[in-house]
């Protein structure tokens, strides 16, 4: 399936969203609109002429959301809460939070806990948050420490040396899990996270402001090859994160 470009990306992340209808924006030129247009119309949107917007059989919201995280549209509903991390990806992220032994790691919302794995392979003393009580089974021998709930609703307690992630993506929870992590980490530690690509594009306030973060703390972003979560069965665009507290 063709990627829809960044800059229609753009576009529909900065369009505003009433119920069923899509309003677009700003200024386009005929091309970028007419891919707009399409990418709209391939999704389930049809233009009403007397609403002045793209009008979906649904929420509007719901729709496009998947498009702007895959950078591909489909009519058919994808789960963007959890998926698993590939077992190399899990492996890199932990090479690049320079885990150590002897260190304290976390890895909240932790799936089956392949982040987790990796962390305590090299000796590490990891602790675990997962809300999913049958998932939460499969890290009994993975976790040093383990916590089932809901990892936002824990009280942060700046305990760990490294925050290692992939949190759920749907509408930008990604953002929230990792905003919240950040409060476990000791001082001079470093957070880790594999996240939604949307946070190297998208204009909202949220976005941006995290953006910043990663900047002042001599952080990074850097886009993961297209297809690195196809194992997993979702074609989700995606960024390794790097923040230093």
């Amino acid at each position: 399936m063709p990627q829809i470009s960044e800059d229609v990306l753009k576009v529909l992340d900065a369009a505003t969203l009433e119920g069923a209808k899509v309003f677009l924006t700003g200024a386009l030129d005929r091309k970028l609109y007419t891919e707009t247009n399409k990418v709209l119309e391939a999704a389930g949107g049809k233009w009403n002429r007397s609403a002045k917007a793209h009008v979906f059989d649904g929420d509007a919201a719901d729709a496009l959301e998947p498009i702007i995280l895959t950078g591909e549209y489909s009519r058919t509903k994808q789960d963007f809460g959890q998926f698993d991390t590939p077992h190399v990806l899990a492996e890199n992220v932990v090479d690049l939070a320079d885990v150590q032994a002897g260190m304290s790691v976390l890895e909240p919302s932790a799936g089956v806990g392949r982040i987790a794995a990796a962390a305590r392979q090299v000796g590490s003393f990891v602790t675990c948050w997962e809300i999913d009580e049958k998932r939460a089974e499969k890290l009994a021998d993975v976790a040093h420490s383990l916590n089932v709930g809901d990892f936002l609703a824990a009280e942060p307690v700046s305990a760990f040396d490294r925050v290692v992630m992939n949190p759920p993506f749907a509408k930008q929870d990604d953002i929230r899990h990792v905003l919240h992590a950040l409060r476990f980490l000791k001082p001079g530690g470093r957070l880790v996270a594999i996240m939604s690509a949307g946070v190297m594009f998208r204009e909202n306030k949220l976005s941006s402001e995290f953006r910043d973060l990663v900047e002042q703390s001599s952080g990074s972003i850097e886009r993961l090859p297209e297809g690195a979560f196809k194992a997993s069965g979702t074609s989700v665009n995606t960024c390794i994160v790097t923040i230093n507290a």
